[in-house]
């Protein structure tokens, strides 16, 4: 019998384990629980996204209904991992909702199309040896390993299923994204034709890990808000500057995990009922506790400095914050990295005349803190992403070649520039 006949056997031997199991398994409150694997396992960062507490976001979504309200649903999300191996396994967060969580199953895939997965790379997932698993609020659990051969930056498609109500859902608002749900069990669902509802947010996933690749040099984390979440790129394209970043380490021969924890409208200083928890706490769980970072780009601030200036339901808090109490958040964060080992890498704030929030106080703001950026020594290094998307004729102006049209965000060719505006060597 030839070798990879033998390796197809031991795969689907796995999978026949995997369908048979039965049973709920039951996670821990304060983290992760479920997830066994074979001793000496390492596993290294594929996807991750940042969560948040639910809410209605800037377009429709379902994280305050949730899920399974009336009938049974499946819920498909697809992910791009910038990192491959033979196997995968997810991470599962219940950590802003009020009543526990119940999976009833999930399943793991190639992305084919849309909702549509490859059918022979379908991997049924399990949380301690169970197909379903039940997440205690504010807790989050971690599946078994899958048998799952993922290239770096291929997509990948993680279905859960619900079959009792699971009240309003964790999630990450701006995912720039397709997920799709359906009523009824659809797990197995390999052309994806049920799956008639979308959105553009994540639900309950956090983390995709993968294992068996070769060994990279260290994940790169990018920590920002709406700019490195994506705001203003094409949806389902991956045209991030962290996706772009990714793409430029591989094209360089130096392919490594990176790692979007960007949050739309998140502040430095003050948790946000729409945008998520202050970057100082959620800096461990979305930076310090991901498989193997080693360096962290940092792009925040804007908010903290531009909310004040907009009277709106949504830019709340808002109250008047200096350049010197944005400057001591930046260096909360950057002690929090070293204490780790970890560089930090500062990025300046962009341009942002013609915003809604751009006066002349939050723009003297802005030059203080990018001064002390530039000048100070207190980062590893520096990307000076002010600079290099500045209109020509106008340097407190984002380059029109770049802004998407709301004159603070950029467009696909503007993370183009971001991307390539980084110092490889510097990570």
């Amino acid at each position: 019998m030839r070798l990879s006949t033998l390796r197809l056997s031991a795969s689907l031997l796995v999978l026949t384990t995997v369908i048979a199991a039965s049973g709920t398994a039951t996670a821990r409150p304060g983290g992760p629980a479920a997830g066994r694997d074979r001793p000496g396992t390492v596993w290294a960062a594929g996807w991750a996204a940042p969560v948040q507490r639910p809410s209605s976001g800037f377009e429709q979504n379902w994280a305050e209904s949730g899920f399974a309200e009336r009938t049974a649903q499946t819920l498909r999300q697809v992910v791009r991992v910038t990192g491959g191996g033979t196997a995968a396994r997810i991470r599962l967060s219940n950590r802003y909702g009020t009543a526990p969580l119940r999976i009833a199953g999930a399943t793991i895939a190639r992305t084919a199309h849309g909702a549509a997965v490859h059918g022979a790379s379908l991997r049924a997932l399990t949380f301690g040896h169970r197909r379903s698993v039940e997440i205690p609020a504010g807790g989050e659990t971690v599946s078994d390993g899958a048998p799952l051969r993922v290239a770096p930056r291929q997509p990948v498609t993680v279905t859960l299923y619900f079959d009792r109500p699971t009240g309003a859902a964790t999630f990450h608002a701006q995912a720039y994204a397709r997920s799709y749900r359906a009523d009824g069990d659809h797990r197995a669902d390999r052309t994806g034709t049920a799956f008639a509802e979308t959105t553009h947010s994540w639900y309950y996933l956090s983390d995709v890990e993968v294992t068996g690749g070769p060994r990279r040099p260290g994940t790169v984390v990018a920590f920002g808000d709406s700019i490195t979440d994506g705001f203003g790129s094409t949806y389902d394209a991956d045209h991030r500057w962290p996706d772009l970043l990714a793409e430029r380490l591989a094209a360089a021969g130096t392919p490594r995990p990176v790692l979007n924890s960007g949050i739309g409208g998140n502040l430095l200083l003050h948790d946000s009922a729409w945008y998520g928890d202050r970057a100082g706490a959620r800096f461990r769980r979305d930076v310090l506790d991901k498989p193997g970072v080693r360096s962290v780009i940092l792009l925040e601030g804007l908010n903290d400095i531009g909310f004040s200036e907009v009277d709106l339901p949504t830019y709340k808090p808002d109250p008047q914050v200096s350049a010197e109490e944005v400057i001591a958040g930046y260096r909360e964060l950057i002690a929090l990295a070293h204490a780790r080992g970890i560089k930090v890498v500062g990025g300046t704030i962009l341009p942002f005349k013609g915003a809604e929030y751009h006066t002349a106080r939050s723009e003297a703001k802005r030059a203080a803190i990018n001064e002390w950026i530039r000048t100070s020594g207190a980062f590893d290094a520096v990307v000076d992403f002010a600079k290099v998307m500045a209109a020509p004729s106008d340097p407190l102006r984002l380059d029109p070649a770049y802004d998407s049209g709301d004159f603070k965000h950029p467009n696909d060719a503007g993370y183009r520039r971001m991307a390539d505006a980084i110092d490889l060597a510097t990570l």
